[in-house]
Order: C-alpha cells, then sequence, then structure tokens
C-alpha cells in the first residue's frame, strides 16, 4: 500500500511538463514557418494571401495555447480546473474524490452535483508526476471537503 501523501500547501498548481513544452514549441515553430512562408512564397500569391497564411498560424497557435495552458488550481476556496475549452470551479465540499486509474489520459473529479470533470491538468502520460499531483490532490479533498475518510 503507497504512503499517505500529506496534503500540500495553498495556493497550489499542478501543470503538465511535456505537454506544455510540445503545445507552445509546436506554436512556435508553425508562427516561425508561416511568417517564413508568407515572405518567401512565389510571385502569384498577394499581399492578401500572405496575411492569411500568417493569420492561419495564428490561429494554429491558438489552438496549440489552449492545450498548453491547462492546469488545476487549489486555494482555501476550492479547485479551478482548467481544461482546453472549459473552466470549471468547485469549493471544498462539492469535491467528492479524484481517481487517475492507470491508462487514463488525466484523473477524473467527482462533484456533488453528480459530475465528473476531467482535469487535464494532471497529464496520466507523466506517470510518477501524475500519481503524485493525484495524491495531494486526494489528501486536500480529504482534509478540507466532506468526502468520507475510506
Amino acid at each position: 500500500m503507497p504512503q499517505p501523501v500529506p496534503p500540500p500547501p495553498l495556493p497550489i498548481t499542478w501543470r503538465p511538463r511535456r505537454g506544455r513544452i510540445v503545445a507552445y514549441g509546436f506554436a512556435v515553430l508553425i508562427v516561425l514557418g508561416a511568417v517564413v512562408m508568407a515572405i518567401f512564397i512565389a510571385e502569384p500569391f498577394k499581399l492578401a494571401d500572405r496575411i492569411a497564411i500568417v493569420a492561419f498560424g495564428g490561429a494554429v497557435a491558438y489552438v496549440l495555447h489552449l492545450l498548453g495552458r491547462v492546469r488545476v488550481e487549489a486555494d482555501d476556496e476550492g479547485i479551478t480546473i482548467v481544461n482546453a475549452v472549459r473552466t470549471h470551479q468547485a469549493t471544498w465540499p462539492e469535491v467528492l474524490d479524484v481517481t487517475l486509474l492507470v491508462g487514463d489520459p488525466w484523473p477524473r473529479i467527482d462533484l456533488a452535483d453528480g459530475r465528473t470533470v476531467g482535469a487535464m491538468g494532471i497529464q496520466g502520460s507523466e506517470k510518477a508526476r501524475a500519481r503524485r499531483a493525484t495524491a495531494e490532490l486526494r489528501a486536500l479533498i480529504r482534509e478540507r471537503g466532506e468526502a468520507s475518510e475510506d
């Protein structure tokens, strides 16, 4: 049986390491590539075409930013789960449990209203970090929430 993890001091933010590096790294490469392409593209392409190429690169970079900004924040009031498209907030009494099964892409947080929210800010692919972050979040839920002590 794994050792119980003490709750971390608040506020705390969990973010994926590799996911951020990949998302923002590719965003920079795509924008730079779009700018270089717009500068050196052949003559039949006009200014509007060149602007469209850079704008498309910017749009792809924005989507990558949405993936790179994911995080889970915990403070004295509760937790904030920032996923790619939506942000969820819950106070500590609303949070029942967090589970991360082997092979899951990210943990699931069970809320008192029956919803289950994926927490993309803790990436299951970062195995040891994900287990540690999930254990810390579970300890905070046990300490501050109204979840059962089983």
